[in-house]
């Protein structure tokens, strides 16, 4: 059946997300797998993309025009060509981040694509390590040490080697529910991740702050209901405070309370 083009909010079935912030934290974890896939300027067109699908989560039905233009006057003129979009959305369809659905007007001409964003996966292939098996003339010297090398893997190293870049009061907190030091480094990797996100990377104290208080809330979470991507959930809580965060300030400086108000307010005034 072929899809007839319209308004964006007529393809809300089509959304896998139950709401933006949801939205956002898949994504999120989409670049922090694959954001070196892709180059500057292919980057600048996902992005784009992605705020063309906030109004629905996660579905987009923008024209490539529509999409240039908005990064042109962005950034005053310096945009990306159709053919860089192009590369991107090809790049990104085939890693899974995103499927394209074809449109077409009611005369049967085609139209815009509409691009559904998917969740990221709750687990991926075995490594490459994991899949090889030992071969069978392997001595017995050689086997031992394959066995030991895959216990230490499998152990990890505790807390205490953890990372200088985790600030020590964070390692503290996580430790006694999270004892190992890749753990507890990829937890504080997501903090960074949504601090830079949100233009807060150096606001050292703020982001400690927000970090150990979005991990104390998972933790209550976890205590009263099963949370199937622990991490993706704590991803959630910061991306809610960070924005909390950045409305405050606003608050602080004069403009309304309230996202809403805001976003009325600056169009007003422009």
């Amino acid at each position: 059946m072929n899809l007839k083009s319209g308004r964006v909010d007529q393809f809300g079935q089509f959304s896998k997300f139950k709401d933006l912030q949801e939205f956002n934290a898949h994504l999120e974890m989409w670049l922090a797998v694959h954001k070196s896939e892709f180059s500057k300027g292919e980057l600048v067109g996902l992005k784009q993309l992605v705020r063309f699908a906030a109004k629905v989560p996660g579905v987009s039905n923008a024209k490539i025009g529509t999409v240039l233009k908005a990064i042109h006057m962005e950034y005053s003129g310096n945009g990306i060509s159709r053919s860089t979009f192009k590369r991107m959305a090809a790049k990104a369809a085939s890693l899974g981040l995103f499927s394209v659905l074809e449109t077409e007007r009611k005369n049967g001409s085609q139209s815009s694509n509409l691009y559904v964003f998917n969740r990221f996966p709750k687990s991926e292939p075995p490594k490459k390590e994991k899949m090889d098996h030992p071969n069978k003339t392997s001595n017995h010297s050689k086997t031992n040490n394959i066995q030991k090398n895959t216990k230490r893997t499998e152990t990890g190293l505790d807390y205490s080697f953890t990372s200088d870049r985790v600030p020590k009061a964070f390692t503290e907190l996580a430790r006694y529910f999270f004892p190992k030091a890749k753990q507890i480094e990829e937890y504080w990797r997501m903090t960074a991740i949504a601090a830079y996100k949100h233009n807060c990377e150096q606001k050292v104290n703020v982001v400690q702050e927000i970090a150990i208080d979005a991990f104390k809330q998972l933790i209550r979470k976890m205590k009263t209901c099963t949370i199937a991507r622990p991490i993706a959930y704590f991803y959630g809580i910061l991306t809610r405070k960070f924005e909390e965060k950045y409305y405050e300030e606003l608050f602080e400086m004069g403009f309304s309370a309230r996202k809403e108000d805001f976003f009325a307010e600056f169009f007003y005034k422009k």
